[in-house]
């Protein structure tokens, strides 16, 4: 073989190796989109960020209790207190019900969070539907304002009859570009809002 047959095969192999890295570069960004329209789609992993809308009434099922237990979370490095005003409410499938959350922004500067909720089980996610929710849009706390977010929502009937227990939770994060991390001299870093 000359040295010519050797450098073409190898400008070819770095060719091959340049496209696989640059297609899974794509892929990796382009996963975490991909995944969450299919989670939305689906109603895994809990997700259920969309608003619910329907033209017909749902029949409420008096003869099946379900609990619904709710939980509040802030993110790491989101300054607020955030909470459930009720810890668990008992619906009949099919009823509209209305709970509260309260959040209180302890800082001296404006911050503009958004939540995402979770619904455990994973397959009861597509059952649960929310007509109002403070998670459909970003919600701007001004400096130690505290606001009460409401949430309406509806277990559709047609949830298998083994689930009783349903948790609604929710985790408030800084609006991405609304913050930024300063370390400081004695390697501790601080958030600092815009």
């Amino acid at each position: 073989m000359t040295e010519d047959t050797n450098n073409n095969g190898n400008k070819k192999i770095v060719q091959n190796l340049l496209f696989v890295v640059l297609g899974m570069f794509c892929f990796g960004f382009a996963l975490v989109p991909l995944y969450d329209v299919f989670c939305e789609y689906t109603g895994l992993n809990g997700k259920t960020g969309v608003q619910y809308v329907s033209e017909e009434q749902m029949q409420v099922d008096t003869t099946r209790e379900i609990k619904v237990e709710f939980l509040a979370n802030t993110n790491d490095g989101m300054p607020w207190e955030f909470k459930a005003l009720t810890y668990a409410v008992t619906v009949h499938p099919g009823e509209a019900t209305r709970v509260e959350f309260v959040a209180r922004n302890k800082t001296d500067r404006d911050i503009i969070g958004r939540a995402t909720p979770s619904v455990a089980p994973g397959q009861a996610a597509a059952y649960f539907q929310k007509t109002e929710c403070f998670c459909f849009t970003e919600q701007l706390l001004k400096a130690g304002e505290e606001k009460i977010m409401p949430v309406v929502f509806i277990i559709d009937p047609a949830i298998d009859e083994d689930v009783h227990e349903i948790t609604l939770s929710y985790t408030f994060f800084i609006k991405p570009g609304s913050e930024k991390v300063i370390t400081r001299q004695d390697n501790k870093s601080i958030l600092v809002f815009n």
